[in-house]
């Protein structure tokens, strides 16, 4: 074969890498707007709303006969769809891996929850039950795609540009989040003008998070390609057996292990951070509901450079350095929030421009570390643990928050007890060799990690 013919087909390869990381893209950008204009903003309040209107008069609702508080639904409805989540997640990651088939999967999973949330239009009057149900399978659904969608990053990128090519794909989904979360907010605060009901706002909000999951799925779905693996033909287990034959398989790969752990840590600390910040600040600092979303917004653009930002830091000071850098940063600003004076939205809104700033970047490198960890033809399934980590997991940290909280009286003192994940997690992941971790995991090691 002729020298030009190589170098043909490796400008070839490299054009069609390119191509698929585009694609690849594009599923943070069409799945994000759910997490930020459905979970975070607009369904909590509304479907609590929805559930107080079906409630008796002692403020009980009675889903499968079972007496609930209107106000606490919708937080039972998300710990269900958690459950569900971690159940369908390792079956899905290990029959993505035995079949060589992640498209189809990730098409089913990305279509089923745009199509739940899309159906959220009709939650008016007092069917709070299908808000419950909606909200169990497009959560799980989301949860499952991500797991899919994931395991292709080390498939489409080689060691040395999976910091980059993942940290580009948090930012588009920053991105497209802020993007329709500015949409949203217009329609919802000059409903008035477009002649809608508040509520009618609130349910176009809802479906045209659905639209947009669907409507740009059909970018990754039709770049993204399926590679047969060494695991192909093997038949999976079910639920609980294949988390467990998971974890097994990963006592072979220890540092793989120490490294997932040190994970679970910090990152139940950043997503009590995200879950409990808009809590502190109405509760704590007296901040109205318009600052809190403003503050949203804050973070989501923040978050695009953010990511950007860290992932050019790690080419020079590898992942692993970057990530710990984030660590303190996050306790830094826990330590500022705990000093932050009471209905003074412009120090509020420093403190969410320091969690935007740190936010996307911590997680996509921790994402794309993680790829080098993970065994060759073993991605969707070692992903699926890792998924588990990220949304399966994070309940230590709500739980230290609550109980602080009550034994305190203080959001104070509750918002600075977090700062003990970022410490841990910072001792854990500094002690995880990683290079050696990724020799140990059979894959090539780039030159900074």
């Amino acid at each position: 074969m002729g020298t030009e013919t190589v170098r043909a087909q490796a400008t070839d390869e490299v054009t069609e890498r390119r191509r698929e990381q585009r694609g690849w893209y594009f599923y943070d950008w069409a799945c994000s707007v759910y997490s930020t204009s459905v979970l975070t903003v607009f369904l909590g309040p509304y479907l609590t709303s929805v559930a107080k209107h079906a409630a008796d008069a002692d403020g009980f609702v009675h889903p499968l006969g079972i007496p609930v508080r209107a106000g606490s639904f919708f937080a039972y409805t998300v710990s269900a769809s958690v459950i569900v989540s971690i159940f369908v997640m390792p079956m899905a990651g290990a029959a993505a891996d035995r079949t060589g088939r992640k498209k189809p999967l990730l098409a089913l999973c990305a279509y089923l929850g745009a199509t739940a949330t899309t159906g959220m239009f009709f939650l008016d009057g007092d069917r709070y039950l299908l808000g419950g149900l909606l909200l169990i399978v497009a959560n799980a659904s989301v949860a499952v795609s991500m797991v899919l969608y994931n395991s292709y990053l080390p498939q489409i990128a080689p060691p040395e540009e999976r910091d980059a090519v993942s940290s580009r794909g948090w930012a588009f989904g920053y991105a497209a989040g802020s993007l329709m979360l500015v949409v949203n907010l217009v329609l919802y605060s000059a409903h008035d003008s477009f002649g809608l009901s508040e509520s009618t706002a609130v349910r176009i909000c809802l479906a045209s998070a659905g639209i947009w999951w669907g409507a740009f799925t059909l970018v990754p779905l039709k770049r993204l390609r399926d590679r047969p693996t060494a695991s192909a033909g093997q038949a999976p287990r079910h639920g609980w057996r294949q988390l467990a034959a998971t974890v097994r398989d990963m006592r072979g790969t220890p540092l793989t292990l120490a490294f997932l752990f040190a994970y679970l840590v910090y990152n139940d600390g950043i997503q009590t951070v995200i879950s409990q910040a808009s809590v502190y600040g109405s509760e704590e600092l007296g901040l109205s509901q318009s600052t809190l979303i403003v503050a949203v917004l804050l973070v989501q653009v923040l978050a695009v450079g953010g990511a950007l930002g860290m992932g050019r830091l790690a080419r020079t000071y590898g992942a692993k350095r970057t990530i710990l850098g984030s660590l303190v940063a996050w306790t830094v600003t826990l330590g500022a929030g705990y000093f932050l004076p009471a209905g003074a939205p412009v120090w509020f809104f420093v403190l969410a421009a320091g969690i935007g700033l740190v936010l996307g970047g911590s997680q996509a490198l921790s994402r794309s570390l993680f790829s080098h960890l993970v065994p060759s033809g073993k991605e969707a399934e070692y992903f699926s643990a890792y998924e588990m980590s990220d949304r399966g997991m994070s309940w230590l940290g709500p739980l230290l928050f609550g109980l602080t909280y009550q034994l305190t009286g203080s959001y104070r003192d509750a918002i600075i007890s977090l700062v003990a994940f970022f410490v841990i997690g910072f001792v854990l992941l500094a002690r995880v060799p990683v290079r050696q971790a990724v020799r140990d995991a059979g894959n090539p090691a780039p030159d900074r990690i």
